[in-house]
């Protein structure tokens, strides 16, 4: 498969792209940036789950996210 994806090993630019094509319409590499420095798990080479970004915007977006 040649243009197959890992969706546990995406960079930012490959994220954000999957994201707009499922139908977002805000997110942007430089929003995604900084939810990666708000917390947002990261693997060690740097790219990012799907999987992972999708809990972590659950738990902090959903009823029982921590409002500062």
């Amino acid at each position: 498969m040649k243009n197959s994806i890992k969706l546990t090993a995406l960079t930012i630019p490959q994220m954000v792209s999957l994201l707009k094509k499922a139908g977002s319409r805000t997110i942007t590499e430089e929003g995604l940036t900084a939810d990666i420095e708000a917390g947002c798990p990261v693997n060690d080479d740097g790219t990012l789950s799907l999987y992972d970004y999708v809990a972590w915007l659950v738990k902090e977006t959903g009823p029982n996210a921590s409002r500062d």
